[in-house]
């Protein structure tokens, strides 16, 4: 990934479009994340696009530079227009190559460019799949988004010398099923996972 630039523009439109598909009712529904409530997940998906956003800008604060642990996020009335803009802005600084060089910094993380920009692809393809079976919506993930999340996730999960995820410990999933069960597994979820 480091002679290319992942065009993130496609899943940051399924989650923005799975988020438009959110009801009011649902927004106390559980979700894979513990200790995360619907609206607690849209909150943080306002907060990593807004982080990711900044790290792809090399706009390095306040917002790169705080842990995603360090609050439980929520979301504020006009998450409904602010979560699709913050998903545009991600998208688009992403989109330039520069974004990809040197290094830059996410939830306190410094790390290489095109390393945030496979975390980036992670974070919204697991989260996206996270709010697609806490509110019951069908969910197809961009192929070269989960492409990148799965390499990421599986080079993440080689590393750790206690078979842990970026999420938790390592679901196994057999080695036929589909990349997204494979990759759900890799981040520390139960594929099977249901409300």
């Amino acid at each position: 990934m480091t002679d290319t630039t992942l065009d993130l523009g496609p899943q940051s439109l399924v989650v923005a479009r799975l988020a438009a598909g959110v009801t009011e009712t649902q927004l106390g529904h559980a979700t894979p994340c513990p200790d995360l409530a619907v609206r607690n997940l849209l909150g943080h998906l306002i907060g990593l696009a807004t982080a990711f956003r900044d790290a792809g800008r090399k706009d390095l604060g306040a917002t790169t530079d705080t842990s995603p642990d360090s609050a439980v996020p929520d979301i504020g009335s006009g998450w409904r227009e602010s979560l699709p803009k913050a998903l545009d802005e991600l998208a688009e600084a992403w989109r330039d190559p520069a974004a990809y060089t040197g290094m830059t910094r996410a939830g306190g993380v410094s790390l290489p460019g095109a390393v945030a920009a496979a975390v980036a692809a992670d974070e919204l393809v697991v989260h996206g799949w996270d709010l697609a079976r806490a509110t019951g919506q069908e969910y197809e993930p961009d192929p070269a988004a989960l492409q990148a999340a799965y390499g990421f996730l599986a080079a993440a999960a080689e590393e750790s010398d206690r078979g842990n995820g970026i999420f938790g410990p390592v679901v196994p999933v057999p080695q036929d099923a589909p990349l997204l069960d494979r990759a759900i597994g890799l981040s520390g979820r139960d594929p099977g996972w249901k409300v």
